[in-house]
């Protein structure tokens, strides 16, 4: 299957009830996708005058407690920022599909991975996460996808799949069974507006105009932001115990990074990989735990720099950290980097 196409077939067999999109390449086979599929699924496909209506639907959908999607590119998710940050305060669950296009602006329609800051730091306004899935082939787009509906529903948080144009358009064989289902699917849904008669009236709002009100608020979304931390960190390992050299790379990157580790351990090089898979909660003690002053880290990007960032975090100075990536939507090759490791060996 088609990348896209992977992506609304997870969310329909997760029981995704409601999605609401605008049309952007390179995402727009996901729209269609849902547009055929999801009224025979018995759910609701609505095609939205602008990403900022589709954000503020998924919002209304999620308050009555069915699962939600939306899904667009780069300058579309911009445009989506503050509807996530109200589902982030009203602590509402929902799923955001970005497939990464080159920017900044309009940019091109080319992958690229130029989004983490705005996907991993919050990107709308206030104290607030999501977690951010990175799958890297069709299997986790349909994997990964169904967690996060899972994830969104446990913890009452958006979730953001964040894919690229690359992993969007490719087609490969997958299986439709996740192997990455949560094991705490059962969830509390006592929050939910619905019909409550002889009750009382609930309310759901971001607005706290009280005196120490909405800090209250920030606390509680805290507890549940370090629950995240410590329970959902992902992350996959390749000889970091037998390496000098580990490259660091997520998404459609790191198998590119995945193929030049093997090509130099073959020539007896020793080269290890880490690819975070959550990018929040970033996989920081692993990264920090393989540090030492004889192992160099290398992060691989399609973008200028942007993961390294969280990379030195980690690693604190235990390791020299560098960094190798091509931007605008341009694809990094098996050369250019093992030219790169070449010159830190």
């Amino acid at each position: 299957m088609v990348g896209n196409h992977i992506i609304g077939r997870a969310a329909i067999d997760a029981g995704c009830k409601f999605y609401a999109g605008y049309p952007i390449t390179p995402q727009n086979e996901l729209t269609a996708y849902m547009a055929d599929n999801m009224p025979e699924a018995g759910g609701v496909f609505i095609q939205a005058e602008s990403e900022i209506a589709a954000i503020s639907m998924i919002f209304g959908a999620s308050v009555i407690g069915e699962r939600v999607m939306t899904s667009s590119s780069s300058p579309g998710i911009s445009l989506k920022q503050e509807g996530i940050s109200y589902l982030a305060a009203c602590k509402l669950p929902a799923v955001i599909v970005n497939m990464q296009r080159g920017g900044p602006g309009l940019g091109n329609i080319s992958p690229a991975q130029s989004d983490y800051f705005q996907a991993t730091k919050g990107g709308g306004h206030g104290d607030y996460h999501t977690v951010v899935l990175a799958p890297n082939g069709s299997q986790e787009l349909f994997d990964l996808t169904y967690l996060a509906f899972d994830l969104a529903d446990i913890y009452r948080t958006p979730v953001l799949v964040l894919g690229d144009g690359v992993l969007g358009q490719m087609a490969e064989p997958v299986t439709l069974k996740p192997s990455f289902k949560h094991e705490k699917t059962k969830v509390d849904k006592s929050w939910v507006l619905a019909q409550t008669k002889n009750k009382e009236p609930k309310v759901v709002k971001s607005l706290f105009l009280e005196y120490g009100a909405l800090e209250n608020l920030n606390k509680e979304l805290k507890k549940t932001y370090d629950i995240i931390e410590s329970n959902e960190v992902r992350a996959e390992t390749f000889y970091i115990d037998d390496c000098e050299i580990i490259l660091v790379a997520f998404g459609a990157t790191s198998r590119i990074c995945k193929k030049v580790m093997m090509t130099l351990r073959n020539e007896g090089l020793k080269i290890g990989m880490i690819r975070p898979i959550t990018l929040w909660p970033f996989p920081k003690k692993i990264i920090s735990d393989a540090a030492h002053e004889k192992v160099k880290f290398l992060v691989v990007e399609m973008n200028m720099g942007q993961m390294v960032e969280d990379v030195r975090m980690a690693v604190f100075g235990k390791s020299e950290v560098h960094f190798y990536g091509r931007t605008a939507g341009i694809i990094p090759s098996e050369k250019e980097i093992i030219k790169k490791i070449r010159s830190l060996s």
